[in-house]
């Protein structure tokens, strides 16, 4: 094997963790000078995803951010709701933009090297050897963002509740959409009484993306989304005219399951393999920024990467979250109306970016109190 085979880190994988961290690596003035791998089979060179988030100002991000709303609504049957995110502002990035973005700065740097190839394995001795489908390679240290091989023969032992969704990206000829506005949750669309509502985004007053979202143990099929969202538009929004420019489609594990016990002395997990998504909302992307930053903390104070990026807090309430949602998936909307109805915005965006007090978070859980969730709480105690 050639010494240019030999890496200080290899990341496995440069969707958004993978690109994040290699980010983080490039900026850091102590890190900088380390020789950095990406691998992956892909490029990156298409849009696959929207990821949204919010934060409170500016950052980084705005670079690259295609729209930002500073109020959300809120529907049910029994429940409307517009609510201001001062001091929030809520964001949107498509994954092309940000993947465009993070390349043209990393392929800046000649310690950062972007390589095509599919790992087959990772052996750990000293070091790891990386095994590739076209090249051999070794790391002093490897984050890997593969899911577990486990991952499928285990889920069944914990709970899983699966945010799957289809999104058309319409045009309108004349103008329909309030791009001041984002509309959250709309659960007056459910399906067969499960977990399910329409988001939409709108980017202008004639261009929006209308998503059909699901928070349940089961998918369902593509026609599902499709007669949804077309009925949504036609019907609800009175849309004759509109062309769909662009779709997405996606499923985004909610689970318990234990992905940080996969990390050791020279592999860290990383992304959905590493369990960075929260498991109550799906939401990934500011919870991979604050997990890079850790993760870079770490390296410089000499301690394992993976140290401390968990609170355990938040993942006992997220199992309680997912148990509910699980057994008893047609009052999904019940939980999120009073979560929205009782709770202000700040408070609820800080107790989903893990940064609440525990008056904070004890306001939550009262305004969530029912017998679901006690019977949840002892059930997720108990199988600890």
């Amino acid at each position: 094997m050639s010494y240019e085979n030999h890496f200080d880190y290899i990341i496995i994988g440069h969707g958004l963790a993978g690109l994040q961290l290699a980010l983080g690596f490039s900026e850091d003035n102590a890190l900088k000078h380390k020789k950095v791998a990406l691998i992956d089979p892909s490029d990156k060179s298409y849009n696959d995803k929207t990821w949204s988030f919010w934060e409170i100002g500016m950052s980084k991000w705005d670079a690259i951010v295609e729209k930002s709303w500073e109020t959300v609504r809120f529907y049910s049957n029994s429940l409307s709701l517009t609510l201001p995110l001062n001091p929030y502002t809520y964001k949107s990035i498509r994954s092309i933009d940000f993947y465009n973005w993070a390349k043209e700065i990393l392929q800046k740097s000649e310690n950062i090297y972007f390589i095509n190839d599919s790992i087959i394995s990772t052996t750990e001795t000293n070091n790891v050897l990386v095994q590739g489908k076209v090249e051999t390679y070794t790391a002093n240290h490897v984050f890997d963002s593969r899911i577990p091989n486990d991952y499928n023969s285990e889920i069944e032992k914990f709970t899983l509740v699966q945010q799957h969704f289809k999104g058309w990206i319409i045009e309108t000829e004349t103008p329909h959409f309030n791009p001041n506005a984002i509309t959250m949750m709309d659960y007056r669309f459910q399906h067969q009484n499960s977990t399910s509502f329409v988001y939409v985004l709108p980017f202008s007053e004639t261009r929006a993306l209308i998503e059909y979202t699901f928070f349940t143990p089961k998918t369902v099929s593509e026609s599902v989304y499709d007669d949804a969202i077309k009925d949504y538009i036609e019907s609800h929004l009175e849309i004759e005219k509109y062309k769909i420019v662009e779709t997405e489609m996606g499923n985004i594990p909610m689970t318990d399951f234990p992905f940080w016990n996969y990390n050791t002395k020279h592999i860290t997990k990383i992304g959905t393999g590493g369990g960075w998504v929260k498991g109550s909302t799906g939401y990934s992307f500011k919870h991979t920024e604050k997990n890079v930053a850790v993760i870079i903390s770490n390296i410089k104070n000499r301690q394992q990467p993976s140290n401390k990026l968990f609170k355990k807090k938040y993942k006992f309430y997220d199992k309680i979250f997912l148990n509910v949602l699980k057994t008893n998936n047609e009052k999904g909307v019940w939980i999120f109306e009073q979560f929205y109805a009782k709770n202000a915005i700040p408070t609820m965006f800080r107790f989903l970016d893990e940064e609440s007090s525990f008056t904070e978070d004890v306001k939550i859980m009262r305004s969530l109190f029912s017998w679901r969730f006690i019977s949840a709480f002892f059930r997720v105690l108990f199988r600890r």
